[in-house]
């Protein structure tokens, strides 16, 4: 496992922002790290990255604990953090190397060129940090994580406040580096999680609420039923949609039109029907919770 989280426990005074917390993250899976203002994200998120220590538990990366902030562990973790801490009146290049000195890397300046193509930072290298445009310094701040070629990847927050053209961009990035490390994923942008995530852990109030191995959460509905509007090209026999298994009622919009309701997914037995009853299907549509809905009614 590329990291492993047992009982974690994190007090502020009277409060505790983490309420034995426990999950583990294998290697090369990228995680949807979930949660509404105030659930514990970032203070996980700095834990695991040995900035923060527990009040309670255990937490490992790549077999180390994080209590242990040697050079082998700092080299094991790339982090960005929510607010991208960058020194504004250096320039792109200088400050990348600035990085690779920290971590005494060989061949440092070739290692840098390779981080500025990577991130798409060639027009930029030579500019001031403070000059750049927020989506051009997240990919500065993606490049100091990813200079030291980390296992994990720890990412804050790493679209906020980008526009559409910039989060594309920087999730296109995501998905390349995702292919060879494990990456941790905190965000509020859910359609950032269904585009570039293959699992979710949701915390909310300090504990996790859902950890799913995918981003379709339709299942952990407690309603379970599915509304579905079908159009055919004639009237159908209302009767014979209703002894359909699954189907709770049936709404006759019009001739054609009706909207089922149902206590599983029955659109392969309506089209079963329609093709029993020479039918045919102009339009099927099933209303589904997406997974903004279903973080809504687990985390309200």
């Amino acid at each position: 496992m590329s990291i492993v989280v047992k009982d974690v426990v994190r007090e502020f005074g009277q409060q505790k922002a983490l309420k034995g917390v426990s999950f583990s993250i294998s290697s090369g899976e990228i995680v949807g790290f979930l949660g509404p203002n105030g659930a514990g994200k970032s203070t996980m998120m700095k834990i695991i990255s040995g900035l923060l220590p527990q009040s309670a538990g255990d937490v490992e990366v790549c077999g180390i604990s994080n209590g242990d902030y040697t050079d082998t562990f700092r080299r094991k973790i790339g982090y960005l953090p929510e607010h991208n801490p960058l020194y504004l009146d250096m320039y792109v290049k200088e400050y990348l190397l600035m990085v690779a000195e920290l971590y005494k890397l060989p061949e440092k300046k070739q290692r840098v060129k390779e981080m500025i193509e990577l991130t798409g930072l060639t027009l930029e290298q030579n500019k001031k940090i403070g000059t750049l445009s927020k989506g051009y310094r997240q990919r500065v701040g993606l490049a100091q994580a990813l200079i030291h070629d980390p296992e994990v990847l720890i990412l804050d927050e790493p679209t906020t406040g980008l526009d559409p053209n910039q989060i594309l961009e920087i999730r296109n990035l995501i998905k390349t580096v995702g292919k060879e490390k494990t990456v941790m994923l905190s965000t509020h942008i859910m359609q950032e999680v269904e585009a570039i995530c293959e699992r979710v852990i949701i915390l909310n109030r300090g504990e996790v609420v859902v950890d799913h191995p995918s981003t379709d959460l339709s299942v952990l509905q407690k309603s379970g039923n599915s509304i579905v509007f079908v159009e055919f090209d004639k009237e159908p026999d209302i009767a014979s949609i209703k002894n359909i298994d699954g189907i709770i009622s049936v709404d006759q919009l019009s001739k054609t039109e009706v909207n089922i309701d149902a206590s599983s997914d029955v659109r392969k037995a309506i089209f079963n029907f329609a093709v029993n009853s020479e039918l045919s299907i102009l339009t099927m549509t099933r209303n589904e919770q997406n997974l903004e809905s279903v973080f809504h009614g687990l985390t309200k």
